[in-house]
């Protein structure tokens, strides 16, 4: 059986070409973003900055897009819905009620997505996605968890699924004393290497029919108590991709198409810096016989009496300004083609996000990147949703879900804003009623009880003892019909004793009755 390592290194030649193509990306762009594994290790080394920025900012501005299309802030992203299967045998009122629930659900979730770190990693992720194409999240109880491509290997069968991902870390061995038998524990520390040195984790997860196993090796031995599985549908293990290629185990990123445009605006930009700089150079010349000396000239402060002849003292400029120019109209070309490719012209600026803008800003990724952002929402928003999903229903945050009765549905992405998309839904429902129909048609065809249902449900309300059950109303109901008629009765006391029935005098029957005379 091969070891973590092994295997590491084995399919480390199959990920070679995609990692010189990331490294070469990421040097226009974000230059730390990739670098080498002995780089990282020992130290930060000087990093190149590119000569233009364009690349840089069109990288954080497209990730910063998908992010806020992925996973929007101050707005629900998802929602959770019945399987359409079982419709036919869940009364209406039940499925009103785990609308209500399911709603709760999102709500416990979203609080609790806004209050980690998980949108920073997520935006972090996005960057490796546009620069190097590819990108691995792993859902820790600590959080997420980011693997850059130079860090991690992977092995997908012929439809894409993954079968095999190992990763590799750096960490101090005083870390991993514990976790080995006390017999493997001296080996990894020589005469040669200080006790506090680094060495290489290796984590290894394969998938077994239906689920997932992992564990972690350190020169060759496992630690045992990382061994840990989870089911495929929930797994922690999110490898991403930008662009995929049928029969490729890993993807390819955007800044890579794109590569000619910046490699032509990295050269002119160093061209025209440097040119620009030569041009603003500016030399005096003294004449080899003039009295003048050229150390008096250097020397000389301002407004300095010095003795020569202005006849011997000349100025050397370049002045190739002019030519410039057509360097610097390609430039703005380039630049124009980089900001279209990158999405970068249609920023605009608001101080809150709405759910119009967010449905505006996927329908434009949408088009402009060729379905990525379906992508997107299958390889990443899904899984990542489906394991929130299982860890809050262990850690008891959540309901369980009853499995055979209901099963959750995801609608996320592109198909479904949230449940901020439903409100507007009921609103023109309602609206076209009106317009349609009369106003009068509301109250005679919508049942007041389930729209607010459906209403509280899509506004992520929790309705328990704010709204009104139908028994309540009907007692409620029942409580004033009688307080009315109560009313009534004693409104007609005072005249139905003056009514002549009910005087004794006028009316015989009212008399008593008199004794016979003798």
């Amino acid at each position: 059986m091969s070891t973590a390592k092994e295997r590491y290194d084995h399919l480390t030649s199959d990920r070679s070409q995609f990692l010189s193509e990331a490294e070469e990306a990421t040097k226009l762009t974000l230059p730390y973003l990739i670098r080498g594994h002995e780089d990282q290790s020992k130290g930060m080394k000087q990093l190149k900055t590119p000569w233009q920025s364009v690349g840089a900012k069109g990288v954080v501005a497209l990730a910063s897009k998908l992010s806020l299309s992925l996973v929007p802030p101050q707005t629900s992203f998802f929602k959770l819905q019945v399987d359409e299967s079982q419709l036919g045998e869940i009364p209406p009122e039940v499925k009103s009620e785990l609308d209500l629930s399911f709603s709760k659900i999102e709500r416990t979730i979203l609080d609790a997505i806004a209050a980690s770190d998980d949108r920073v990693v997520i935006h972090q992720a996005l960057q490796h996605l546009v620069v190097g194409g590819n990108a691995l999240i792993f859902m820790g109880k600590a959080g997420l968890k980011l693997f850059p491509l130079n860090r991690y290997v992977i092995e997908r069968d012929g439809n894409g699924n993954v079968i095999e991902i190992v990763t590799r870390e750096r960490i101090n061995k005083k870390l991993i004393y514990k976790y080995l038998p006390k017999e493997e524990e001296m080996p990894l520390v020589t005469s040669d290497e200080p006790e506090d040195e680094e060495c290489d984790i290796y984590t290894h997860c394969k998938r077994e029919n239906n689920r997932y196993v992992w564990h972690q090796e350190v020169k060759g031995q496992v630690i045992e108590e990382s061994r840990s599985k989870a089911p495929v549908d929930s797994t922690p293990w999110i490898p991403l991709r930008f662009n995929t290629v049928d029969g490729e185990a890993y993807g390819r990123g955007r800044v890579g198409q794109f590569i000619g445009d910046l490699k032509s605006l990295e050269a002119l930009s160093q061209a025209l810096v440097e040119g620009s700089a030569a041009a603003a150079k500016v030399v005096f010349v003294v004449s080899p016989s003039s009295t003048t000396k050229p150390q008096t000239l250097a020397t000389a402060g301002n407004g300095a009496i010095v003795q020569g002849r202005p006849d011997d003292i000349g100025v050397i400029q370049v002045g190739k300004t002019a030519d410039f120019q057509t360097a610097y109209q390609l430039m703005q070309q380039l630049e124009r083609r980089l900001n279209e490719a990158f999405l970068i012209l249609s920023v605009r600026d608001s101080e809150r996000t709405t759910a119009q803008e967010v449905q505006m800003t996927q329908m434009e990724l949408e088009q402009q990147l060729g379905g990525l952002f379906g992508l997107l929402t299958v390889e990443f928003l899904v899984p990542y949703l489906n394991r929130k999903l299982s860890v809050f229903q262990k850690t008891g945050e959540i309901p369980r879900i009853p499995k055979g009765m209901v099963k959750p549905i995801i609608v996320a992405g592109i198909n479904a804003l949230g449940r901020g998309q439903d409100v507007q839904a009921l609103g023109q429902f309602l609206q076209t009623i009106a317009q349609t129909m009369g106003p009068e048609a509301i109250t005679q065809y919508i049942n007041p009880d389930e729209l607010i249902k459906r209403l509280a449900a899509a506004q992520g309300i929790d309705v328990l003892n704010l709204v009104k059950s139908v028994q309540e109303l009907q007692q409620e109901q029942q409580q004033a019909m009688t307080q009315q008629a109560e009313m009534e009765a004693i409104k007609q006391t005072p005249n139905l004793m003056k009514a002549p029935m009910l005087d004794p005098s006028k009316n015989p029957q009212m008399q008593p009755e008199q004794p016979p005379q003798v």
